[in-house]
């Protein structure tokens, strides 16, 4: 009987090696959980050209949005992992869900092989033209003066742009007003009008908004300065420390993907990152190529993890 398991055991080994070689030898599909137009869907949408030139074989990008993302999270989940459905998401997905919705149909922790994280970007804390607060320390005063009154308009209840303001407010002792919206584009759009005072917005939804002066920035939450916006001051540089705050968009599979397949579809997806054309385009919308390796995201996933469950638990935030 264990000469009958050990010979079953090295024949399911070839036969995954033989897989692995042939692989791909048909369209691969990357599931982003959102609507079509926003930045998930831009970062799978450019790799395909590179992934299709590394493999021979196209990405075919499948929009399959709700519940925040996890609705195409868990299709990915249990999907076959054999290198053909990957998931395409954000940090919310992979860092913010499970911790936030209850009953959730996925771990992300555990039910995906993390392949890598594609780019990140900072928020930018930007205001009504007319809020009088003009930097970040007006602002607080401003909160101080006026605790829960100053509204802070966002996409939606876990967004990675709620999540910033609540650490912000954390961090500086402050109480503002959370205002959701049904996604990024309404919530800047009540801005620009006035209809809401301040936001913690990504960086490439807003930068027109601010060089045509329709929103003023106070800060970024980057380490550094952004070159695309060199004179707006860090967070850090502010007075404000720990509030250094990415989003980012990420790429995994089912868990389960036979070794070789793994290190094909990363090679192909980080080489299509790095690639010269996409890599500017992508810098000049604002985000950051990071093309990191599994390791390193599943150590960055596990820190994002409990960094989002202290602020969603000191803050008491809840799910729409």
């Amino acid at each position: 009987m264990k000469k009958l398991i050990i010979a079953a055991a090295m024949a399911a080994a070839t036969l995954a090696n033989a897989y692995a070689a042939g692989y791909p030898e048909k369209p691969i599909t990357a599931i982003v959980p959102f609507p079509p137009g926003g930045s998930t869907d831009t970062i799978a949408r450019a790799i395909g050209p590179g992934v299709q030139a590394a493999l021979g074989q196209m990405l075919v990008v499948e929009n399959k949005p709700g519940a925040t993302g996890a609705i195409g999270a868990a299709a990915v989940k249990n999907a076959r992992p054999d290198g053909y459905t990957i998931l395409v998401a954000s940090i919310g997905v992979y860092a913010v869900n499970p911790i936030l919705q209850k009953n959730i149909s996925y771990d992300p922790a555990k039910d995906f092989d993390l392949l890598t994280v594609a780019v990140r970007a900072p928020n930018v804390l930007v205001a009504s033209p007319s809020f009088p607060a003009n930097t970040v320390q007006e602002l607080i005063a401003q909160l101080k003066k006026n605790p829960d009154k100053v509204t802070f308009a966002s996409s939606g209840a876990g967004s990675s742009d709620h999540l910033t303001a609540a650490l912000f407010w954390q961090k500086t002792g402050t109480t503002g007003l959370h205002v959701p919206y049904k996604g990024g584009a309404p919530a800047i759009t009540d801005l620009i009008g006035g209809h809401a005072d301040a936001s913690f917005q990504n960086i490439n939804a807003v930068i027109n908004h601010i060089k045509s002066g329709k929103l003023k920035a106070l800060a970024i939450t980057s380490e550094k300065r952004s070159p695309l916006l060199p004179q707006v001051p860090t967070l850090d540089e502010s007075g404000i420390k720990d509030v250094n705050v990415y989003s980012w968009q990420a790429v995994a599979a089912p868990k389960g993907l036979p070794a070789d397949v793994k290190t094909k579809l990363h090679g192909a997806i980080v080489g299509a990152l790095n690639n010269d054309d996409v890599k500017k385009r992508l810098t000049e919308q604002g985000f950051e190529v990071v093309a990191d390796t599994p390791a390193e995201f599943s150590k960055f996933q596990a820190q994002e993890l409990a960094r989002w469950k202290q602020v969603i638990e000191v803050g008491k935030i809840v799910a729409d």
